[in-house]
């Protein structure tokens, strides 16, 4: 059995494989965009991630059904907002930026899940110094956007909009499935989660017309699927499950930070993409922003170095 000590020691490591893994999706996202259409690609990756993360939850719980109306209901709404409307918009948006500067504004689902937890759950009342944190992660992703007039009508600021609107859409997910949460085994969860989701993709896959075409399947753009659903999907999650379980929600959401500097290096090494200093810079400005949002949470990770103690 893993001891306490154990545990202290390795989950910083766990915190970095699961950055490097899930910053490394958004590079893998537009290696698979360059061939196949954006809602198919996303969809057949959850319905092989879910349906590995399925088996695992039959194999190692007893309970990996739905049973109940609440089961159903976490499962739909994390489906619609987490998997589906997230990555339906993320997907589009890539097709327009690159994975690292849209890794940089989903870097505002931290700071936009907390904004939605005081103003929707109403855990506490948004202090100027938290609403001063969500202008900078607004100004940040407009810092990112660089809206000149020349950059204004170009098909770059609406893949930003379209990355934004999937930030939103995940940390909206976030705030209603926790309203929601069923009384069910969280691996049990994510599995049906992910099938309900790719169910959504497909959905909207046909509304826009997409078709498979096998020819659009080389071995780069295979790659970067099973990659997807194999590395970032399945076993990202089970080290996300492990991390919550160990250091909770709000320290867990600083690997948010982490993605785009991953992201940035692995486009920079793989597809000679370099970010703009606008980009950096508007990365600097969310960061700053979820600093004042969630001052306490992160002094309290500072003080603790990853402790398993409840902050």
């Amino acid at each position: 059995m893993e001891t306490i000590q154990s545990k202290i020691q390795s989950t910083p490591v766990l915190f970095v494989l699961l950055a490097a893994f899930w910053g490394t999706s958004f590079v893998a996202i537009d290696v698979g965009l360059e061939r196949v259409p954006p809602l198919l690609f996303a969809a057949l990756r959850y319905d092989l991630a879910g349906v590995v993360v399925l088996a695992y939850a039959a194999v190692t719980h007893d309970r990996w059904l739905p049973r109940t109306r609440r089961d159903w209901l976490s499962a739909l709404v994390g489906g619609v907002f987490l998997v589906g409307a997230f990555h339906a918009l993320l997907y589009l948006g890539q097709g327009a930026v690159s994975g690292a500067v849209a890794a940089i504004v989903v870097s505002l689902v931290p700071l936009l899940t907390a904004v939605f937890d005081h103003t929707l759950l109403g855990e506490r009342r948004l202090e100027p110094v938290g609403g001063a944190g969500f202008v900078f992660g607004v100004v940040g992703v407009v810092v990112v956007a660089n809206p000149t007039p020349g950059a204004l009508d170009s098909t770059a600021a609406l893949g930003i909009g379209l990355v934004f609107l999937s930030a939103v859409a995940f940390a909206l997910g976030s705030v209603a499935t926790r309203s929601v949460s069923a009384d069910f085994p969280v691996v049990s969860q994510q599995a049906w989660t992910m099938l309900v989701g790719a169910a959504v993709l497909h959905l909207g896959s046909v509304v826009r017309g997409e078709s498979f075409v096998a020819s659009a399947w080389t071995p780069s753009v295979l790659l970067s699927f099973g990659y997807l659903a194999v590395v970032s999907g399945v076993v990202g999650f089970l080290i996300y499950f492990e991390l919550l379980e160990r250091v909770g929600p709000s320290e867990l959401n600083l690997v948010n930070y982490l993605n785009p500097i991953v992201a940035a290096l692995v486009s920079w090494a793989v597809l000679g993409e370099v970010l703009g200093t606008t980009a950096v810079a508007g990365f600097v400005v969310i960061f700053a922003g979820f600093g004042l949002l969630k001052r306490d949470a992160v002094r309290c990770l500072v003080r603790s170095r990853w402790t398993v103690a409840d902050c």
